[in-house]
């Protein structure tokens, strides 16, 4: 098959040049923010050479040739971060936020997403839920990735009451 390709014209040589390849060679050339020094080998999954690279902000990096001719690395991944910065600043909203983390977590580590009620919540009170299957109110809570609470109650009231008192046990800081 390999003589076939050859004489048809698909293929350049039986694979002697994969194993001796003549790399161009790209030592100074600029490519993004990116200056070749010199070549650092082959790559063993598809034999393209790897160049060894230096970066404007001082990285070095090795990156292959196919990844520097397209176009697809033009930094050490410095570049990316800079946008990234820059699109973050730029949006209003999260840079009145910047430096903030007193909003993210209460005295006790616990997330204040936790404490809020969601949407398909539908007993009113943050825990509190009825199972039709047992046709009970039930009671639940986590602590620190664990269920501290998980009981069902015949009346929603009483549940209420239940996680009330789980609260005031397990995260007295909430009520002081």
């Amino acid at each position: 098959m390999a003589t076939y390709s050859l004489v048809a014209g698909r293929k350049r040589s039986c694979g002697c040049l994969k194993r001796h390849p003549k790399a161009i060679d790209l030592t100074g050339q600029r490519f993004g923010r990116l200056v070749v020094l010199h070549r650092a080998g082959t790559l063993a999954k598809n034999g393209n050479a790897l160049w060894c690279c230096q970066c404007d902000c001082g990285n070095q990096k090795t990156i292959d040739v196919q990844t520097l001719k397209a176009g697809f690395a033009k930094s050490c991944g410095c570049l990316r971060r800079q946008r990234s910065k820059q699109r973050i600043q730029s949006n209003p909203k999260t840079s009145a936020h910047m430096g903030d983390t007193s909003g993210f977590f209460d005295a006790s580590g616990v997330p204040l997403v936790a404490y809020q009620i969601r949407r398909r919540n539908r007993s009113g009170v943050l825990g509190v839920s009825f199972d039709k299957g047992s046709g009970k109110w039930v009671a639940r809570m986590m602590k620190a990735g664990k269920l501290v609470l998980n009981k069902s109650f015949q009346n929603f009231e009483d549940a209420v009451d239940a996680r009330r008192a789980a609260e005031r046990k397990y995260l007295p800081e909430r009520f002081r």
